[in-house]
């Protein structure tokens, strides 16, 4: 190694993580032996590349000063040195598990470092700095009879029963399941929200389909009647407003049912579908191989057809028509969208969406379904660019889950953890950081206090990270009631009402009480430690000069660790921490 550079640290990347346009940066790269120049080599996701000379500064440094982008973009960047007598052309880029640099032998191998530079944003401050929870309409709570269940479903005898999928030979749902959940269950509710600390209610689909999740749209503009209609939808908006609780929907838009007044496969719907005849208006939403049985479909999943997203009359109906879906709901006070599968949503749609919200709502947010690092993910081999201002706001936090819970679980220790957090940290822009869902289980994952062993201990230390952490924290209904669960249908279990697990629920709203009461652990910046101790995570939430110190220790022992002083803490500090617990310590 002939060149020393940590993008981690400002002293050789000033400022830290993404830009916005028009902000400047500083690269500072050491030199260790006889190297006679550096070159920074900067490429797109176009594959256009420019290489730039750094200044040799005569004091060991190759710099660039005040570098500045001029458009928002994901950029990549590497370098080149020239070194020794013989002039050996070498190849530097990023560690795969740090922001050091190590020499890459060959030129197709590196791994590059990441800017990603956006527009200016700011989330509105509902949002980021609010608590959401989700709710699945059927499990959560209902009142009154069961009105107008489905043609050959099944209705569970007890609100308590435990779900399961009445299926065929190939494992197709013959029989939907439904526990009667309803949008009045919701509304008689929201006291015990607000006693929780909610203000943002995310509902999984309500729009009229055969199925209990609803994924499986039949007709965007009207409200499922199993679940209500639109009065108690808009008298729903309306309390939840009274309690300072916004609204999201979920949006299903990459597909629809084949039960749908769109496609009609079973001529349950006046309409002509597409399905029934190429005549139809809806026809051009699909893509048949083989009219009319062949079709483009969602995961192969006969029963849920892919549409054109980016078909004109698709486009005016969900986006664009004075009537349009997205237009009806958010007139209503709707305050933003979940973009379901975002990742199979052509960009010109999101991007079309997004405007269209903010035209009618400019303190609305779209958020997208994203497993992954959502700042430079390929799908369909594009890369995606969701956090350059124009697309999403913020994304679903599986990132975040999947590193909370292999360390509580002692799969990775505070290192690993470290490292990830900090790669997160550096490719999401601060607003899109800041809107980060930071989830511990949705209707798509195991419950969460089943993902580590029904302890409980680790599971208050879960919560307390996400309560203590930047980003949004996201509540799966039930799970501040101790609910367990295993895949999808357990882990879409009725809430227990009356039976909840009354010590973690009052866990619950206690931290909850101390994040909202507590602005440093609401919106302030965060900096990660990198601490010796395998087993204890820490990092330091600030505003200006207030601070406060957050430990955890996932350990079965009592643990002692020692951190040195930095730009934050001006002294070495000494602390033992019990076992399995964690600490808030405000740091003068």
């Amino acid at each position: 190694m002939s060149i020393i550079y940590d993008s981690w640290m400002e002293s050789h990347k000033k400022p830290f993580g993404a830009l916005e346009i028009g902000e400047v940066i500083n690269i500072n790269v050491e030199v260790i032996s006889d190297v006679k120049e550096i070159y920074l080599i900067l490429e797109t996701n176009e594959e256009t590349k420019k290489e730039i000379k750094m200044e040799n500064k005569l004091n060991g440094i190759f710099t660039i000063d005040k570098y500045k982008f001029e458009k928002e973009n994901i950029y990549f960047y590497y370098f080149k040195s020239i070194e020794g007598e013989n002039l050996q052309v070498k190849y530097y880029g990023k560690s795969y598990d740090c922001g050091e640099c190590v020499e890459f032998y060959d030129i197709n191998d590196i791994n590059k470092y990441q800017i990603t530079v956006s527009k200016k944003i700011e989330t509105p401050t509902w949002f980021k700095e609010g608590i959401l929870y989700h709710i699945f309409v059927d499990r959560f709570n209902k009142t009154g009879k069961i009105n107008n269940p489905k043609k050959n479903s099944f209705i569970y005898a007890n609100w308590e029963d435990t779900p399961m999928y009445i299926k065929n030979k190939k494992n197709e749902v013959i029989r939907w399941d439904f526990h009667g959940g309803n949008l009045k269950g919701i509304i008689s509710k929201l006291n015990y929200l607000k006693s929780l600390g909610i203000s943002v209610i995310y509902l999984s689909p309500i729009f009229k389909s055969q199925s209990n999740h609803k994924y499986d749209t039949g007709d965007y503009k009207t409200i499922d009647p199993m679940f209500g209609d639109e009065e108690i939808f808009k008298e729903l908006i309306y309390k939840a407003g009274k309690k300072g609780i916004n609204i999201i929907l979920d949006g299903v838009f990459s597909h629809t049912g084949d039960d749908s007044i769109y496609f009609n496969k079973y001529g349950n719907y006046d309409s002509l579908g597409a399905y029934q005849s190429e005549n139809s208006k809806y026809y051009s939403w699909y893509n048949f191989k083989d009219y009319p049985n062949e079709y483009d479909c969602w995961w192969g999943v006969k029963s849920l057809p892919n549409v054109n997203e980016t078909e004109k009359s698709y486009m005016d109906y969900i986006i664009r028509d004075k009537d349009s879906v997205i237009k009806k709901w958010m007139n209503y006070g709707v305050k933003g969208w979940r973009l379901d599968v975002a990742d199979e949503l052509p960009s010109t749609f999101i991007e079309a969406l997004k405007k269209e919200t903010l035209n009618i709502d400019d303190d609305s947010v779209i958020i997208g379904e994203v497993w992954e690092d959502a700042s430079n993910k390929i799908s369909y081999d594009e890369r995606r660019k969701y956090f350059l201002g124009n697309q999403l706001d913020g994304v679903t936090g599986y990132v975040f889950k999947n590193i909370v819970v292999e360390f509580l679980k002692g799969n990775i220790n505070s290192q690993d953890v470290y490292k990830s957090f900090m790669t997160i940290k550096e490719n999401y822009p601060r607003e899109a950081f800041k809107s980060n869902l930071n989830l511990l289980g949705t209707h798509d994952t195991r419950r969460i206090l089943t993902e580590l062993n029904e302890d409980k201990n680790l599971l208050k230390l879960a919560v307390f990270i996400q309560m203590t952490f930047e980003g949004v924290p996201y509540i799966y209904y039930g799970d501040e009631a101790g609910l367990i669960g295993e895949k999808d249908p357990d882990n879409r279990r009725t809430y227990p009402w009356e039976n909840e697990d009354k010590d973690i629920l009052n866990f619950y709203k206690n931290i909850i009480k101390e994040r909202k009461n507590n602005k440093l652990l609401s919106n302030g910046e965060t900096k990660f430690l990198k601490l010796s101790n395998q087993n204890i995570f820490g990092y330091i939430r600030y505003i200006k000069t207030n601070k406060v110190l957050i430990l955890i220790n996932r350990s079965d022992i009592r643990e002692k660790i020692e951190i040195e002083s930095n730009e934050l803490i001006d002294k070495k500090l000494i602390t033992i921490l019990e076992p399995k617990s964690y600490n808030l310590i405000k740091i003068d």
